[in-house]
């Protein structure tokens, strides 16, 4: 037999571990991008010459861009597969992070970050699909803590290269563009977890798609998540400042010790407490939320950054839980086809909180102070978390009245048999 004559022999594809792997890692590389500017503000302020508002404008851009890309792309991979759309939207972040790297002015940073945030917007949604596709226990999880390790560790990273580095605003973005790179190779040896289904082209039509069976829950959750991501958002955005405010200093390292501390404790939390039942998962959250910002909003008017570091860790942990049990007790209600369009529904609340309120902010500051800002924030946030709460103690209430009578019932029926 000639080699021409030679069967074909397949590709090989990872293992669902080595593909769980590879897409939590995904999670966590797009939210490290993301996160990354954070500590570079005031570099890229002292170079050209902008206000807080125009940070949060900055931010906010992203959170923007991340919306529109997940109302047009958010269910796609439902429809041409996971695959497809990753490989796509990972070497398109590989490309932005050049344009970061050699941005020379405001607008290139500003076109950065829109395209930045359309390429993340249109793998999370794959991303968060098809881990639950990989592993429907451990898909919520990974996706929520990687995500949350991601922020983390990027505006960590980011403030140690400004602070120990030369080449601050290039060495980050060149690092992360050869990642992404990777990670696009990666999944082309990946094996596709969704069959290909008609519709795609109609599922470009923004639509925002919630099954009946988990409105109730993404109700519930829907406080919850605008509070915990607006919080991430601030602390994003104007996080450096008021840490610098409260500490009387202007270092880098400041900021992305912050964000790290806030995202840090999330996925912590997510990982260490992942068996707690959803719905008490949630409900310890918005506690957590509850008493974090609390504690920030008393280490404004001590002036003591120890106490803000310590709220900003109880809150961060309000954060992953809130965050993650939301998610848990939306996603088991849907079915498999179903996963990518309410992933992006979640995550369209939870962008729309993380940018809005930050520009808001933004402009806030600007008519009055830095200090009078973070409070409001901070109350608009407890009372959100609140909300949530109660709601899910009303709901654990019912659930438990329902239980009831339907055991007496049973019994019942059963002494009525037994007669």
């Amino acid at each position: 037999m000639t080699a021409l004559s030679l069967p074909l022999a397949r590709p090989k594809t990872l293992s669902s571990k080595a593909a769980f792997a590879l897409l939590s890692s995904a999670v966590l590389t797009l939210l490290a991008s993301s996160s990354a500017p954070t500590p570079l503000y005031a570099t890229y302020q002292a170079r050209w010459g902008f206000s807080d508002v125009t940070i949060t404008v900055i931010f906010g851009v992203y959170a923007v861009a991340v919306l529109a890309s997940l109302l047009v792309f958010g269910s796609l991979s439902d429809h041409v597969g996971r695959r497809p759309v990753l490989i796509s939207a990972l070497t398109a972040q590989a490309l932005v992070m050049l344009l970061f790297a050699f941005a020379g002015d405001l607008d290139a940073l500003l076109l950065a970050r829109v395209l930045q945030g359309l390429a993340t917007g249109a793998a999370l949604g794959a991303i968060g699909a098809g881990l639950v596709d990989l592993h429907p226990g451990r898909g919520a999880i990974a996706n929520a803590a990687s995500g949350l390790a991601g922020t983390a560790s990027g505006a960590l990273g980011a403030a140690l290269l400004v602070e120990l580095l030369p080449a601050p605003t290039k060495l980050i973005y060149l690092l992360l563009s050869l990642i992404f790179a990777a990670q696009a190779l990666g999944v082309v040896g990946a094996e596709e977890t969704s069959p290909r289904k008609h519709g795609a082209i109609a599922a470009l039509k923004p639509v925002l798609a919630i099954p009946p069976r988990a409105r109730g829950a993404l109700l519930i959750a829907a406080p919850s998540l605008v509070a915990v991501w607006a919080l991430a958002g601030f602390y994003a955005s104007l996080g450096p400042s008021v840490a610098a405010v409260i500490a009387s200093s202007n270092s880098v390292l400041l900021g992305g010790v912050a964000l790290f501390t806030l995202a840090g404790s999330g996925s912590l939390t997510v990982l260490v407490f992942h068996r707690v039942e959803s719905r008490r998962f949630a409900l310890a959250g918005n506690g957590l939320v509850i008493l974090g910002t609390a504690t920030v909003l008393w280490a404004i008017s001590l002036h003591s950054i120890a106490v803000f570091f310590v709220g900003t860790a109880i809150s961060g942990s309000g954060f992953g839980a809130g965050f993650q049990g939301g998610l848990r007790t939306i996603v088991p209600l849907v079915e498999a086809h179903e996963r990518a369009a309410i992933l992006s529904v979640a995550y369209l609340i939870c962008y729309l909180a993380m940018g809005l309120p930050a520009i808001l902010a933004g402009f806030l500051v600007v008519h009055g102070t830095l200090v009078r800002t973070t409070q409001e924030f901070g109350v608009a946030v407890i009372v959100l978390a609140a909300t949530t709460a109660a709601a899910l103690m009303l709901a654990a209430r019912r659930d438990s009245r329902l239980a009831e009578a339907a055991g007496r019932l049973t019994r019942a029926a059963t002494i009525r048999q037994t007669a």
